[in-house]
C-alpha cells in the first residue's frame, strides 16, 4: 500500500462540478476546506482504483484513519487535514463519516432501494457540508438542509456518471427497485444511448431527487456567515438547473453538464437572488423602540 500513501489526488477543486472553497468563503476557511477536499479526494481515488482489491482498498482507508487519528503519518493526503483539526479543535466525526461511505464502495456495487442509497448520501455527502458549516461555526439547526442540498448534489452527480461508473467501475447507484418498475436493467447502463425505459428509471429518480433540492435551497437563509450564505446560494442554483437538465436529457447521449459560461452565470444568479433576498430583510429595530 506504499502508493497509496503518497499518491497526489487526481483532482483539484476546481475540477468539480460544484463550488470548493471558492473565492466567496472567507480566506481564513478556505485552507481547512481544501485541506478536507484533499483528504476526500485521495480516499475517493483509493476505492476507484482497479488494479486494487476490495480488501486492499479496506487497508488503504484504514491508513486513511489510522493518519487522520494520529496513529500514523503514512498517508500524506490525510496530514493536512489532521492538522485543521487540532488546531481548531474540531472532531474527525465528518471525515470518519465519509471514510464510512468508502468503505461502502470498496465492497458494494449495486442499490436495492432509494432509502438505501439515501443511507449512502447519508455518509458520503452530508458530511461534507456539515463539515464546511462547523468549520464557519454554523448551528447544527443547518443541517437539515445542508444534509438535503449535499444529498441532491450526490443524486445529480451518480445520475451524470452512471453510465461511466458502470463501464468503469461496476457501480451502479441507481436503485435496483427503481430499474425493475419502469423495466429497465442495469445492462442498460453501457449502451450509448439510453432506452425508453431506463431514460423512464433516470428521470424518476430526478424528479425523486428535485425534492431534496427544494429543501436544500432553504440553506442560504439559515447561514450566519455573508460569504458562506452566498457561496451556498450559487451551489443552490446550479443544483436546480443540473436536476432540471436531468429531466430533460439522457445522461447516456447528452450532455447534462454546464459549461464554463453556464457554471458561471448560474452561480451569479444564485448570488444575485440571495442578495435580493438580503436587502428585502426588515432593519432591525433600535433599541428601545422606533
Amino acid at each position: 500500500m506504499s502508493a497509496v500513501a503518497t499518491i497526489e489526488p487526481s483532482k483539484t477543486h476546481t475540477q468539480e462540478n460544484f463550488p470548493v472553497a471558492s473565492r466567496l468563503i472567507a480566506p481564513k476557511y478556505r485552507a481547512a476546506i481544501l485541506a478536507y477536499y484533499r483528504f476526500a479526494r485521495g480516499a475517493d481515488d483509493v476505492v476507484d482504483n482497479r488494479s486494487l482489491s476490495p480488501d486492499e482498498k479496506l487497508a488503504g482507508l484504514d491508513a486513511f484513519e489510522a493518519t487522520l487519528l494520529g496513529r500514523s503519518d503514512r498517508i500524506e493526503a490525510a496530514k493536512p487535514l489532521r492538522a485543521v483539526l487540532e488546531a481548531k479543535k474540531l472532531s474527525p466525526r465528518h471525515a470518519l463519516d465519509l471514510l464510512r461511505a468508502f468503505r461502502m464502495d470498496a465492497v458494494k456495487s449495486r442499490y436495492a432501494t432509494w432509502a438505501e442509497l439515501m443511507d449512502y448520501c447519508a455518509y458520503s455527502a452530508a458530511p461534507v457540508g456539515r463539515f464546511v458549516l462547523d468549520v464557519h461555526g454554523e448551528s447544527e439547526a443547518t443541517w437539515p438542509a445542508s444534509d438535503a442540498l449535499c444529498s441532491a448534489l450526490q443524486v445529480i452527480n451518480h445520475l451524470q456518471d452512471c453510465a461511466a461508473d458502470y463501464r468503469n467501475l461496476d457501480r451502479v447507484y441507481v436503485p435496483q427497485e427503481t430499474l425493475a418498475a419502469h423495466g429497465a436493467d442495469v445492462d442498460a447502463l453501457g449502451a450509448q444511448r439510453a432506452s425508453p425505459a431506463l431514460r423512464a428509471a433516470l428521470k424518476d429518480l430526478a424528479m425523486r431527487n428535485a425534492a431534496l433540492v427544494d429543501m436544500g435551497a432553504g440553506l442560504p437563509p439559515l447561514v450566519q456567515d455573508f460569504r458562506l450564505r452566498l457561496e451556498t446560494a450559487a451551489i443552490a442554483r446550479l443544483a436546480q438547473k443540473l436536476n432540471a437538465l436531468l429531466l430533460e436529457r439522457d445522461p447516456l447521449s447528452e450532455k447534462v453538464h454546464l459549461s464554463k459560461p453556464g457554471f458561471i452565470a448560474y452561480s451569479c444568479a444564485g448570488i444575485l437572488s440571495c442578495l435580493a433576498g438580503f436587502a428585502r430583510q426588515p432593519a432591525p429595530t433600535p433599541v428601545g423602540g422606533a
